[in-house]
């Protein structure tokens, strides 16, 4: 992820936060949001976007996935003003909020919840990139790698949530 920063973060950036209200950083993700449960996204909010923010990215991600990191949502050109995401399931291309849903690692367009193998809890992180362009100009369905790439030299400033999740059982 190194180089994705436009320059030096400011005071303001260095404040940027994203929080749930279904989970703590660092503990334990509801099953509600799980392939266990509803596979309903967790809500999310934000604050201390810096300034000359224009879009916002998200991409969930398992970096505990046996096959290596797992992506499990996709999220671009979200626009400036959102400040928060309403949990829900979101499986189209565009998103309700504005923007669009990429692939995930499941094949799948949008939302898909954490799913490990039984055993100890893997680390779901949630980032959130404000950028300084209105659009990256893909179209929906782009792969995360694809939106990284496109988010080079636009990232103002970044923040993770991070969230546990195992699954018990055989």
């Amino acid at each position: 992820m190194a180089g994705l920063l436009a320059g030096a973060q400011s005071e303001a950036a260095m404040e940027f936060r994203l929080t749930s209200a279904a989970f703590v950083n660092n503990q334990a993700i509801p099953s509600a949001h799980s392939c266990q449960g509803d596979d309903t996204s967790p809500g999310l909010r934000w604050q201390g976007e810096p300034r000359g923010t224009r879009s916002l990215a998200l991409v969930l991600r398992d970096p505990d996935a046996p096959a290596g990191e797992f992506v499990h949502w996709v999220l671009y050109d979200l626009p400036a003003a959102v400040t928060e995401l309403p949990s829900g399931h979101y499986t189209s291309g565009r998103f309700p909020l504005g923007g669009y849903e990429g692939q995930n690692d499941f094949g799948d367009l949008g939302y898909g919840g954490p799913c490990p193998p039984p055993g100890r809890p893997h680390h779901y992180v949630f980032t959130l990139y404000a950028l300084s362009a209105p659009s990256l100009g893909l179209a929906a369905g782009a792969s995360r790698d694809e939106v990284m790439a496109a988010m080079q030299g636009k990232v103002l400033a970044q923040t993770e949530l991070v969230g546990l999740y195992g699954r018990s059982g055989q």
